[in-house]
């Protein structure tokens, strides 16, 4: 990824936590019983709303969109399968040149046929200069698209980028809806049309998100004919919500989700994902940005205890944004809990204790302030675990919380409790979380991390086409990593679930950082069957 302005998210994955929705007060499903008060009815409770409902700004950037399809979509098992495309794009010998078949006789909401054309349109819009997509740099392998036909879009690459596939599940706009208007600020922002299973037909910013069943869906009409995301911050007025029949599902932090487990009305899901949690070590911060301290603190935190007590054993101890179970993690990265050697380090490096037990050195204090999202209860947990391992090896972690308006003018010098992951490619997170091109590129880069040897091995991994070429790249990167860790990653969080057991075979899949409508059980409700 090129830097970019515009407010974008680290790891592809910033962009769940970008805006996050206060808690709503009023009934999303606007009926009564169970949450919408009809069979046909789903109303979810969400943390984080949506800046924009343009894929051209970013929207639905990894699938599952509900409004949009993409060429390609991803089935349970995370594979690539055919959507707006009719099959899986031809790919030429030299990984250079992509071409996709399109399927006859879909149309967007409107009635308006579904193109080449669109396609093209989508593509370019995103990759011109005066886009604010700060994912745009996803695309960068992108040379040209030309429309060969109506049903024919062929992607010519710079270079042979070996998961180009992966980002063709990205949302396609209709050219008649969204050209002539200001690509920015336009009414397709919050007025879209799309091919998708779901029609929006409301939006109250900072409450809810109202959608209805696309009768015209190339797919077929869903059963579910009315689907609203309730937008709540709060962890516990969510579960509040759920179980006073106000929601029909609900994402909650394992200690909430616990209280479920005697309901028989509930049912509780584990989604496995590639969402880690992490501590930014700002490079500008004279505590955070000295090699001892970062080092000592990768061996302070007790990553074990976390899953074990925070995350009550839903999930994994974490070393980088690659989950220590991907076929990409690099084996022996992994750090072992070692207060006694953290001391050491810091110890070694000049840091003495001083009278509070908090070190010093050459007249600087080992203090720093971090930050998590107010109202995020797991991230509140993390911090709260981080800064008393911490504090045990001399170092002072001074705990806030606020808005992300707050947070991030402050990233600059401040450590945040962040968040990302995406489980489709390590390109799709490790590029935008470490090269040096992005540093603070609005949520790209939080630390302003710079390693030349990091950025190469980036570099070689997103340009090679063999997967072990690839390997041993990613390899690198996540031991540049582990010798110079610019972040302290702690967890890996399964996402849980807890739904309204009125729905067949209910199922999840491996899911990245950004929780919203797409993820969850209702990643595929457009195909959902009620229990008889």
């Amino acid at each position: 990824m090129t830097a970019r302005s515009v407010r974008g998210v680290a790891a592809t994955a910033m962009a769940g936590v970008l805006a996050a929705g206060v808690a709503a007060c009023s009934a999303p499903g606007g009926g009564g019983g169970d949450a919408g008060g009809r069979e046909d009815s789903l109303v979810v409770g969400l943390a984080n709303e949506p800046e924009t409902l343009s894929p051209l700004l970013g929207y639905g950037k990894d699938g599952n969109s509900k409004i949009f399809d993409g060429l390609l979509r991803r089935d349970a098992q995370m594979k690539l399968r055919p959507a707006l495309a009719d099959a899986l794009p031809k790919v030429s010998d030299d990984g250079r040149t992509y071409t996709f078949k399109l399927r006859h006789g879909v149309k967007f909401s409107d009635g308006k046929p579904f193109s080449a054309e669109d396609v093209v349109f989508t593509y370019r819009t995103i990759l011109d200069e005066k886009t604010n997509n700060a994912a745009k740099g996803e695309l960068d392998a992108v040379d040209k698209v030309t429309a060969e036909s109506d049903d024919t879009v062929v992607f010519a690459l710079k270079y042979p980028y070996a998961p180009f596939a992966e980002r063709t599940v990205l949302p396609i706009v209709p050219e008649h809806a969204a050209k002539g208007q200001d690509v920015n600020t336009g009414s397709f922002n919050t007025a879209p049309i799309g091919t998708g299973p779901y029609v929006l037909t409301g939006w109250s910013k900072g409450e809810k998100l109202t959608f209805k069943a696309n009768p015209g869906y190339w797919g077929g009409e869903p059963e579910v004919k009315k689907l609203t995301m309730a937008i709540i911050k709060d962890d516990d007025v969510r579960a509040t919500r759920l179980r006073s029949g106000d929601l029909d599902g609900a994402i909650l932090p394992p200690n909430l989700a616990r209280g479920f487990k005697g309901d028989k009305n509930k049912l509780t899901l584990t989604a496995k994902t590639t969402d880690f949690r992490g501590v930014t070590l700002p490079t500008a911060n004279k505590v955070t940005g000295d090699l001892a301290v970062r080092r000592a603190l990768d061996l302070a935190v007790d990553r074990k205890a976390m899953v074990d007590k925070l995350l009550e054993g839903a999930g994994r101890a974490g070393y980088g944004p690659v989950p220590t179970d991907s076929d990409w993690f690099a084996k022996g990265t992994e750090r072992p809990h070692d207060p006694g050697k953290a001391k050491q380090l810091l110890d070694d490096a000049g840091w003495k204790p001083g009278g509070d037990g908090i070190r010093e050195k050459d007249g600087q204090r080992a203090s720093f302030t971090l930050w998590f999202p107010a109202g995020d209860k797991l991230r509140e947990e993390h911090a709260l675990a981080f800064a008393s391992d911490a504090k045990k090896a001399g170092i002072e972690v001074k705990v806030q919380s606020g808005t992300w308006e707050v947070i991030e003018p402050r990233m600059k010098n401040d450590a945040v409790l962040a968040g990302g992951g995406n489980p489709a490619d390590p390109d799709f997170d490790l590029y935008n979380l470490l090269h040096s091109s992005l540093a603070l590129d609005g949520f790209n880069n939080m630390a302003a991390y710079g390693n030349p040897d990091v950025d190469k091995a980036l570099e070689e991994g997103r340009r090679s086409g063999d997967k072990a070429a690839r390997k041993a790249a990613y390899d690198k990167v996540q031991r540049g990593l582990a010798d110079n860790p610019g972040y302290t990653f702690l967890t890996h969080v399964d996402h849980l679930y807890v739904m309204s057991d009125r729905w067949k075979d209910l199922s999840t899949q491996v899911e990245p950082h950004d929780h919203g409508l797409g993820a969850g059980p209702w990643w595929n409700v457009e195909d959902w069957q009620p229990k008889k």
